[in-house]
């Protein structure tokens, strides 16, 4: 219900319900790769927006990796001042209208606003989406091209690390290239995101708009092969890496060669950038049974974009419990909604194939969860004689990611990295060889977006402070 015009909107949040974005019918857009929110409409943001109580110690802020002045635009959000609420939204992160899309709210901000105490929280994620749709229909971003600092940095990946740290050091007057080893920019915010989560054509607006800031992109460009490190030092003043981690986690058992079974991440690439043209053949898994293992918000993107492409199946087997599985819990409700199925407290312990070599099968084992593992999840144990099997056309490995690394005659290989290929920075980003930063997820493995822009903006500061440059007046 609505409040009424008397009411002290302090108190906002006891009279009005939570609205959710209008999203379209399972039956509708299980047919495209469309996205399937849209969003609120002006009365209904700053209704919306009101129920915020403005609380002195806002824990959304606390919750938020980049620490985004919420309750203050929201608060500019309900008296209707959409494009101050998105100017504000954007002084504290690089791209709010790709991040209000892919960011799990649910687990961050929303997860912590205080109303969850009292009733369900504040529509952050769908606001901030809306005052910075607002923003770009209305005028409200506009490329901003400062003087010039007489340096050079060279960001090194176009996804959403390399993104950030070029818009931030852009306007601080640098000049900026982008290296990207494929012809589109964007990364796997382009390539890896299926397009109903975000729309290729929002990734090409924030690229465009850097590219009229000043930021130059090269493309088909492969650091470590094409172009050396000591070259990059050469011509450029620093470096920042935001490679990312796309080395997948092997499948590590029995029938693990049998052709039918694919890594998730190619097979997203792939429904990404139809029609096919790159390396491989393509992956059909049209009138065909899917089966992907994992629990991630890959393993949500695998069955969902299964299912657009015309799967008769598509099951997630995944060896904890629901409340165990790291995946966002609007993806699994989405993907349930659009008829994918899960099997919780499975293991895979051997693939079945026929006489060809294709893949026929997952023989799995019942799981149960015994005592928490040392970082507090239960750990499942197998449970005896609980054998059985799941019929297969094609499998998806979700297992996750690991960074890729340089070639081994590379003088990349100077970088220092951890046990696991995570590249090692100190606390201003900067890698073992000076002058050369890192973030996102090529430092801390995959992990979100936002994690990604807060790692670079910080290394844009870094090397700021490491180049003494001062900000041009």
């Amino acid at each position: 219900m609505s409040a009424t015009s008397s009411w002290n909107h302090k108190y906002d949040w006891s009279m009005i319900d939570r609205a959710a974005p209008p999203k379209r019918t399972a039956e509708e857009r299980v047919c495209d790769f469309l996205e399937i929110y849209a969003d609120f409409d002006e009365a209904t943001a700053k209704e919306q927006a009101s129920r915020c109580i403005n609380c002195p110690n806002p824990s959304c802020v606390q919750a938020c990796p980049l620490n985004n002045r919420i309750p203050e635009w929201l608060a500019l959000t309900s008296q209707g001042r959409f494009l101050e609420a998105a100017e504000l939204s954007r002084s504290t992160s690089n791209m709010p209208e790709i991040c209000s899309r892919v960011c799990p709210q649910e687990k961050l901000c929303e997860n912590s606003c205080i109303l969850n105490a009292r009733t369900e929280p504040i529509a952050i994620g769908a606001i901030e989406r809306f005052v910075n749709e607002y923003a770009f229909a209305h005028g409200g971003v506009t490329p901003v091209q400062v003087e010039p600092n007489g340096r050079k940095v060279a960001v090194i990946g176009s996804g959403p690390g390399g993104l950030a740290c070029a818009d931030q050091l852009v306007h601080l007057g640098y000049h900026v290239t982008v290296f990207e080893s494929l012809l589109i920019p964007g990364g796997l915010l382009v390539n890896g995101i299926p397009a109903f989560k975000l729309e290729k054509h929002l990734v090409a607006r924030r690229v465009d708009l850097l590219a009229k800031c000043g930021v130059e992109f090269r493309l088909g460009i492969r650091i470590g092969w094409d172009l050396s490190l000591d070259t990059l030092l050469t011509n450029y003043d620093a470096v920042f890496l935001g490679v990312g981690a796309q080395k997948t986690k092997k499948l590590d058992v029995p029938g693990a060669q049998f052709s039918g079974v694919v890594q998730a991440l190619p097979f997203l690439i792939q429904k990404n950038v139809e029609p096919w043209l790159g390396p491989g053949e393509p992956i059909d898994v049209t009138g065909k049974r899917v089966v992907v293992l994992g629990g991630g918000d890959t393993a949500m993107d695998c069955l969902r974009t299964a299912v657009r492409s015309g799967a008769t199946s598509a099951t997630c087997l995944y060896r904890r419990d629901l409340a165990n599985m790291p995946g966002s819990r609007k993806e699994y409700a989405n993907a349930l909604e659009e008829g994918a199925q899960f099997q919780f407290l499975v293991n895979p312990v051997e693939l079945t194939g026929d006489a060809s070599g294709a893949v026929t099968g997952v023989k799995c084992v019942q799981m149960e969860l015994g005592e928490p593992d040392a970082s507090g999840r239960r750990k499942p144990r197998p449970v005896p004689n609980s054998e059985f099997l799941a019929t297969a056309d094609i499998v998806l490995v979700a297992y996750g990611f690991d960074p890729m690394p340089f070639p081994a005659e590379s003088d990349f290989r100077r970088v220092a990295t951890n046990e696991w290929g995570g590249i090692v920075v100190d606390e201003n980003q900067m890698t073992s060889v000076p002058g050369v930063f890192s973030g996102g997820d090529s430092t801390r493995g995959p992990s979100l977006v936002v994690h990604a822009v807060r790692d670079a903006r910080k290394a844009a500061a870094g090397i700021h402070r490491h180049l003494g440059v001062i900000k041009a007046a």
